[in-house]
């Protein structure tokens, strides 16, 4: 769906006020899980422009700077980390790297009150979709990063069959996201607190490969795979971690002068030793 489209269809939806409130579900996913994302670093050549861009369009807030990187986040927690380097090159399409950082939001309503300042605002985006788990909204940083702002359905409305969990690409409903405003005023005020990284789906050159190492690493669950992206979680989420060659299949570790994907923290619930790997393809992977 193009922006027009969306921009039209999310504005005749916005005036369906008095549509009833629809039931919340408590999801206590992603974060219970034994291990789930914490935060997203990117190298990136302009990091004041990319940190307003993501304060005006996400309502992220700035936490902190260290030198040149600038933290992200929502209720006091760093969910992004922009880094400056100087040269860096525009990294291109078929490149690995980040397909899309997911900012999950607490509630389907928290996904209607962004909405409706989208709308608003004239936020540009690139796509929507309802995933049977999750509705999500995509768009694109002004330095080609993926970013996929979304809420989850609840947890016992989640198919699972043989141990892989039932997702796919369908129309969003957007009258019943809007719906859930009732009569009352949609009131955006910056991404609300319990804003989380959900998920991070990356480019790889091999999505078998990636998802091996996931499992064989870091002790991920496969939870969705199919021949050309693997999705991984734990403790039965629908993803915390997807890989997938769409766009680059056969693509070798990326250069570091590139711009996009640096590092993915990762929180785990039981005390440990911070741990740092890397992936094929050039990734800091922290366990901490």
């Amino acid at each position: 769906m193009d922006r027009r489209t969306l921009l039209g269809s999310l504005g005749a939806a916005a005036l369906a006020g008095s549509l009833p409130r629809a039931a919340q579900a408590a999801n206590s996913l992603p974060v219970e899980a034994p291990i789930h994302v914490g935060h997203v670093g990117l190298r990136v050549r302009d990091a004041e422009a990319l940190s307003t861009w993501y304060q005006q369009a996400l309502g992220l807030r700035e936490i902190g700077r260290d030198g040149a990187t600038i933290r992200l986040g929502a209720g006091g927690e760093t969910l992004l980390t922009l880094t400056q380097h100087e040269g860096l090159s525009l990294a291109g399409p078929r490149a690995a790297g980040l397909f899309h950082t997911a900012f999950l939001l607490p509630t389907r309503r928290d996904l209607a009150m962004w909405i409706a300042m989208a709308i608003d605002q004239r936020v540009p985006v690139t796509g929507t979709a309802d995933h049977r788990v999750s509705e999500a909204i995509y768009l694109t940083d002004p330095e080609g990063n993926g970013v996929e702002i979304y809420a989850d359905r609840p947890q016992d409305s989640w198919q699972w069959v043989d141990g892989q969990v039932q997702m796919g690409t369908f129309a969003m409903d957007v009258d019943g996201i809007m719906g859930t405003l009732g009569l009352l005023p949609p009131s955006w005020r910056g991404a609300p607190a319990g804003t989380r990284v959900g998920h991070v789906h990356m480019k790889v050159g091999n999505a078998r490969q990636a998802g091996r190492w996931w499992r064989e690493t870091l002790g991920f669950d496969a939870v969705n795979a199919r021949d050309d992206a693997v999705f991984l979680s734990t403790g039965g989420y629908h993803h915390h971690v997807a890989v997938n060659e769409w766009m680059s299949a056969g693509a070798g570790r990326r250069s570091d002068r590139e711009t996009g994907l640096d590092s993915v923290d990762l929180l785990r619930r039981t005390p440990g030793e911070t741990r740092r790997y890397e992936d094929d393809w050039g990734t800091t992977i922290t366990l901490t």
